[in-house]
């Protein structure tokens, strides 16, 4: 569904909120006034509902480099545990996961 919405977005970015439970990411969550642009999505985090399943973030980059930019490790460090990069062309093999801190981290897809 993540691959499917980065295409849909393209070429702007996509971006939405993980939602888990123990430890598997079942659905994202997509915040009211979020703002798609050509190199940044801008969450509204005031419309973030206080919600302990939200885990982290997951967005696009349309370039298809999944590598997080300054203002990307801004945000991981502020708005969860987990978040994933994906990457054009939006295949399966397209995105990098990442902790608070922006260090690399395995994600297995089930």
């Amino acid at each position: 569904m993540i691959m499917e919405a980065s295409r849909d977005s393209y070429p702007k970015e996509f971006g939405a909120f993980l939602r888990a439970e123990k430890e598997v990411i079942y659905e994202i969550a997509i915040l009211p006034g979020t703002i798609q642009g050509d190199h940044h999505t801008i969450f509204m985090l005031y419309n973030k509902p206080i919600d302990f399943s939200l885990v982290g973030s997951v967005h696009s980059h349309p370039s298809g480099i999944t590598i997080p930019s300054d203002a990307d490790l801004g945000m991981f460090s502020n708005t969860g545990q987990i978040h994933i990069i994906v990457g054009y062309p939006f295949g399966m093999e397209n995105f990098t996961a990442y902790n608070r801190s922006g260090q690399r981290i395995d994600l297995r897809v089930i």
